[in-house]
């Protein structure tokens, strides 16, 4: 388990991630973005994840420029999206990614959704971009265990992520217990539920005991449960606030109370009803 913000979690291909980043879903392009991850970076992250389908590569890269913060120290993430799938579609995609982010190489590209009958020819183009050394590591979101089965039929290189929904209320036990079989790292959007569960009575009370937030409480039950997470936000206070984490654990007893919360309830949609 990761200690400090800037640790890392070793991939399966001996990639080294960040524990803890920032997501930076649907913040909107420009000024709003670029602040946000410049001031992310500022206070000790090294992982930011974007999307194209977030429409804001353009700006997390400006801010990667003007962080002050080496190239190499960073972790930058992106995903190709459902209508850029299928082999040469995706060879285009990373393309027009790595124009908006303006960087020579990426460190994690994953699928966003498995689109049934693109997929795998999406995966065969990132197969291909990591062994020319475009980018250090490949993976997938959104994926469940069969999704993930069906990929590696046939494939080259194991996935090193699986990027999910994951909050007490979606808790993907039997995912999580098939990716740590397959030394795939399970990775948390929406930890936070967008924002469900920063109110939920258990949540605050166990927060109480150690001065923290809902929030924080959550982030930290991510990382004892060998999760990345990379919760979402703008605000200074917020983005700090989150990774004030590492002061404290929690219990054995608190992490089950937590994950008893368990819902199997989504706020995004099902991977297996998506429709794409």
């Amino acid at each position: 388990m990761i200690k400090h913000l800037q640790d890392t979690v070793t991939l399966n291909n001996g990639v080294e991630m960040p524990g803890f980043g920032l997501g930076v879903y649907k913040v909107q392009d420009g000024r709003t973005v670029k602040e946000a991850v410049k001031i992310a970076i500022k206070h000790g992250y090294r992982s930011i994840d974007t999307a194209s389908f977030y429409d804001n590569e353009t700006g997390v890269g400006e801010a990667i420029r003007e962080s002050g913060v080496a190239r190499k120290e960073l972790f930058i993430t992106t995903k190709v999206w459902n209508d850029q799938q299928g082999y040469e579609r995706t060879m285009q995609a990373f393309e027009d990614s790595m124009e908006k982010l303006g960087l020579e190489y990426l460190d994690l590209y994953l699928i966003h959704w498995p689109v049934k009958g693109l997929y795998k020819e999406t995966w065969r183009a990132m197969e291909k971009l990591y062994k020319d050394g475009r980018v250090r590591a490949i993976g997938v979101s959104n994926f469940h265990q069969h999704h993930l089965e069906d990929l590696m039929r046939g494939s080259t290189v194991k996935p090193v992520i699986d990027q999910v929904e994951y909050h007490p209320h979606l808790t993907q036990q039997e995912l999580h217990h098939y990716c740590k079989s397959k030394s795939i790292q399970l990775e948390a959007w929406s930890p936070l539920k967008r924002g469900g569960l920063i109110e939920d009575a258990i949540l605050t009370e166990i927060g109480k005991k150690y001065g923290k937030s809902a929030a924080q409480i959550i982030l930290r039950w991510d990382l004892q449960n060998d999760v990345i997470t990379i919760p979402k936000s703008t605000k200074e206070e917020r983005i700090i606030e989150n990774a004030a984490i590492f002061d404290f654990s929690l219990t054995e007893g608190e992490m089950k109370q937590i994950s008893s919360l368990n819902k199997n309830e989504r706020s995004g949609s099902n991977p297996d009803s998506y429709d794409a």
